[in-house]
């Protein structure tokens, strides 16, 4: 039997949807945190997330993103709303829930008084694990996560990238069915969120459901297989990561310096230049998105000049996940 284009896309998975067939494991059904004051943290959030993605959070800070991943691992009480982990209701059976995941927070949770090893191995212990069980996933991980040689040594010792890769071999050791990272590289240094990047790379390979939450556009960009792009509480779009960009409509942004009245050149860029979709003044310069880049910079330079516009520097890009935040937004995404 034939199928016509509108039952195709009818039956098609949306873009908010986990890929088709991946048995679901994360969602929230009109989730809601108001805190006292009538402040929305996060408001009326519905999320399906699939086994074995990463899904990532991706907003400034104040969005509402970590409010969401602690009503997700019962550290957070909801308002209202309902929130699922691995078909478990995380607060009418929280204790259940606890043991359907593994939690990596922004501060560090490691026990000073323990060394690195007896991190991992107390871990095991609380989980259930027998002594061997727990010596064997202690040396295991240690390997995975190149801390062998530091085993013995305290917590207090370690870099901040190391104490990080500690904490998520900590919180998988129990092998939970989603991983949950808070700003997983917030305040490492390149050498150290490169590594880190690559540590979450590879439980993902491994079959690793992973949520995490993050304002760094490059950290969702590489790492995501979809994410929701948050504000003020809210879901804002939520796709693939080329599937926002190709959202924007842009080709090409253009970021313009100048002198003199710059939302003056962003409206006359914006009327002048072929193919403009929009032209936005963010951090002191103009920001201008188009359809195609052919001989856009020298047209940007000729009309800014008519104008009398004295164009101070220029430069051209692909469109970006802050693109994407621009585009939904007004603002830049680090505001």
């Amino acid at each position: 039997m034939s199928t016509t284009a509108s039952d195709a896309s009818e039956h098609a998975p949306r873009p908010s949807d986990p890929p088709p067939g991946a048995p679901e494991v994360i969602r929230t059904v009109g989730l809601t945190k108001v805190y006292p004051g009538g402040v929305t943290a996060v408001d009326r959030l519905d999320l399906v997330v699939g086994r074995g993605e990463i899904f990532g959070l991706l907003g400034p800070n104040g969005a509402g993103k970590t409010t969401t991943a602690g009503m997700l691992t019962t550290r957070v009480v909801p308002t209202s709303g309902s929130a699922h982990v691995g078909g478990v209701d995380v607060w009418a059976h929280p204790a259940r829930a606890k043991e359907l995941i593994g939690v990596v927070p922004q501060t560090n949770t490691l026990d000073r008084a323990l060394t690195v090893r007896d991190n991992l191995y107390f871990h095991g212990r609380f989980f259930g694990m027998s002594r061997a069980v727990a010596r064997r996933e202690t040396d295991d991980l240690l390997e995975r996560f190149k801390l062998t040689e530091r085993a013995a040594m305290p917590v207090l010792a370690l870099s901040g990238g190391m104490a990080q890769r500690l904490m998520v071999a900590r919180a998988v050791m129990h092998r939970p069915s989603v991983l949950f990272l808070d700003e997983p590289t917030a305040g490492l240094d390149p050498q150290s969120r490169i590594a880190m990047w690559e540590i979450l790379a590879d439980l993902h390979v491994d079959g690793q459901t992973i949520l995490l939450t993050t304002h760094y556009m490059e950290e969702a960009d590489q790492l995501c297989d979809r994410l929701a792009i948050i504000d003020h509480g809210r879901v804002l779009a939520l796709d693939t990561p080329e599937g926002l960009k190709r959202s924007t409509g842009i080709d090409t942004s253009v970021v313009v310096s100048a002198e003199g009245d710059l939302a003056a050149l962003a409206a006359l860029l914006d009327r002048e230049i072929d193919g403009s979709t929009s032209a936005r003044v963010l951090d002191g310069t103009v920001h201008l998105g188009v359809t195609g880049a052919e001989g856009v910079l020298p047209a940007v330079v000729q009309v800014a000049e008519r104008g009398g516009f004295r164009v101070t520097d220029l430069s051209i890009t692909e469109p970006t996940l802050e693109t994407v935040f621009i585009d939904l937004t007004g603002k830049d995404l680090r505001e």
